[in-house]
């Protein structure tokens, strides 16, 4: 990625020529990016990549030759570049599975004259954090399944055991670019009884219900896009909407979601960070905090503030990270307890609860010496 002191180069793929020079003609109002080629179809493209080496490619999903999830494929296996998609297909399963292969974004072509600023703010916007993320896509990460194929299919190991129905407990799960998989992979594994998980995936507003109904399909627990003032309850997983913030609160005896617009965090809403928070102001309950692969920093100083407030907070490892931003944050500031690659995170959560509830069967709340289990959990023991 460029630095501060260069401009964001941009490759601008899509096979209408009105798209590339309205697309084109907005990326250059801001003097910090530079269009450095555009491409009509898939494989001109490709070349393109490799003769300019461009910082960010821009791509449609409908192409000729070869669509833009194939093409999508191809470029994050051979090169590490951040994809965002532009595409007239907003919250369509082609844009739901090009953010679970990895692309940055995904952002709706202006439907008329007068959404052109709009869009335009956000493509800039979008360019201009990019810029200052700094960071690299994984095109290979190890423990992942091949771009395309199907769900990982549901494994319970000994160790997923049921917890005590009596112990009130919570998983909060945190994620960006890549996120859609990691998330799906890790609730594959979590069985229909699991304590209740709320979660965090920066998405946009159109893509979260439907990315929501997708999850429910290969989870054994029940998935719903949250809804103002929910309960959150044993075997639900609840996904904070596109464009809002997510927070938890204990109402007459029950947690229920709070869902909120307010100003967006870390340049995000829904924010990691918001969700982190307002579990900590939670008492009685305890929490598993987890931080999967993303960009930037979002989420990691609630994960400071979860373990320091006596939870359990797990990493996502870099070797299975699609970027590695958002957890290496966490992990660099101390809030990360442990740090295991994804496919050991269902078996870690699992071990994280059963820690959490022989303290409170022992009366105790504290840290429970988790300072001095730190080298080996970040290792990725137990």
């Amino acid at each position: 990625m460029p630095t501060a002191e260069r401009r964001t180069r941009v490759l601008v793929v899509d096979d209408s020529a009105i798209a590339r020079r309205v697309l084109t003609a907005t990326l250059r109002k801001d003097p910090g990016i530079e269009v450095v080629a555009e491409a009509g179809d898939a494989l001109t493209a490709n070349a393109l990549v490799v003769q300019h080496r461009p910082d960010v490619v821009t791509l449609d999903l409908d192409m000729p030759q070869m669509d833009g999830l194939t093409l999508l494929q191809h470029l994050m296996r051979h090169h590490r570049i951040p994809v965002v998609i532009v595409s007239g297909s907003d919250g369509s399963p082609a844009a739901i599975e090009a953010l679970r292969l990895g692309a940055v974004d995904v952002i709706m072509k202006p439907q008329s004259p007068s959404s052109l600023e709009a869009f335009g703010r956000r493509v800039r916007q979008r360019m201009r954090e990019l810029r200052e993320a700094s960071f690299e896509i994984n095109p290979r990460p190890s423990g992942r399944r091949e771009n395309g194929a199907g769900p990982a299919p549901p494994v319970h190991p000994p160790q997923l055991r049921a917890v005590g129905r009596s112990f009130e407990a919570l998983i909060a799960i945190g994620a960006s670019v890549g996120g859609p998989e990691a998330i799906e992979t890790v609730l594959a594994h979590l069985p229909a009884d699991c304590p209740p998980v709320v979660i965090v995936q920066h998405m946009p507003a159109s893509f979260t219900k439907q990315f929501a109904k997708r999850l429910d399909q290969h989870s054994a627990m029940h998935v719903v896009e949250a809804e103002d003032h929910q309960e959150i309850a044993r075997g639900g997983v609840y996904l904070a909407p596109g464009d809002h913030h997510m927070t938890v609160e204990r109402q007459q005896g029950r947690l229920r979601a709070i869902i909120r617009r307010g100003a967006a965090v870390n340049h995000q809403r829904p924010s990691v960070d918001v969700m982190f928070q307002s579990l900590v102001e939670l008492t009685g309950v305890p929490i598993v905090g987890v931080l999967l692969t993303g960009m930037g920093d979002d989420g990691a100083d609630g994960m400071v503030a979860l373990s320091h407030a006596g939870h359990e907070t797990i990493a996502e490892d870099e070797q299975t990270c699609v970027v590695f931003g958002m957890p290496c944050q966490a992990i660099a500031r101390g809030g990360a307890m442990h740090v295991a690659p994804l496919q050991q995170i269902p078996e870690m959560i699992y071990e994280c609860l059963s820690r959490l509830e022989t303290r409170v069967r022992n009366g105790g709340n504290g840290p429970d010496g988790r300072r001095e289990r730190s080298a080996k959990r970040r290792s990725g023991g137990a």
